[in-house]
């Protein structure tokens, strides 16, 4: 198992880990969702990564949990302003699943898919070189479904909506295409170090 300490080196005091305007939630996680938690079950669950790829590859939850695990500890950061540091998720590195996969060299986005219909967008470069994982375990323990269990997408350097919930689907593209919360006035992007919470940010 491999294991990843966030993007910024040497860890740094706690007010220097807040992105501009976050707050620690401290112990707490809120639970904020688009959409009502699905009741999905581990042996239903699957990940598919299709479009612009080689080899279009599903995997089961029993597949997907045979794979090289990976943890990231960290922080995440939300855009409604709460920050929880020191975070631990454990599952598999996206880049994993693309080496499967095989990217086209014309695939430069990936659209997320969640089994509840929910869409977010993401630059390959952002979900790839060790940034990105689907997680099923948090703090050592079986993912809640109010967070997206049994698996989710973790995109740690970006605003956590970025980090679909009840993951399907990752659909690889040539152009950008705005999700759910995109089409609705978020940003693009997401950088919470930039504060890029909506369109113009």
């Amino acid at each position: 198992m491999s294991a990843t300490r966030g993007f910024l080196g040497k860890r740094r005091d706690r007010d220097d880990r807040l992105p501009p305007g976050q707050y620690d939630v401290g112990g707490g996680w809120p639970v904020l969702t688009a959409e009502a938690t699905p009741q999905i079950e581990p042996e239903q669950w699957s990940l598919k990564v299709d479009g612009l790829v080689e080899r279009p590859t599903t995997w089961s939850w029993d597949e997907i949990r045979g794979l090289p695990r990976s943890t990231y500890t960290g922080d995440i950061h939300c855009v409604t302003t709460w920050t929880k540091l020191d975070v631990a998720f454990t599952g598999v590195s996206v880049d994993t699943l693309l080496e499967a996969a095989g990217p086209l060299p014309e695939a430069a986005f990936v659209l997320a898919h969640s089994s509840t219909g929910y869409t977010t967008n993401l630059p390959l470069a952002d979900v790839t070189g060790g940034k990105a994982w689907v997680v099923w375990e948090f703090g050592g323990k079986p993912l809640d479904r109010q967070h997206g269990g049994p698996a989710r997408l973790l995109v740690p350097h970006l605003y956590f909506w970025k980090s679909a919930k009840w993951v399907s689907r990752l659909e690889l593209m040539e152009r950008d295409q705005a999700g759910f919360w995109e089409q609705n006035g978020y940003h693009d992007r997401g950088d919470p170090w930039l504060e890029q919470r909506y369109q113009g940010d």
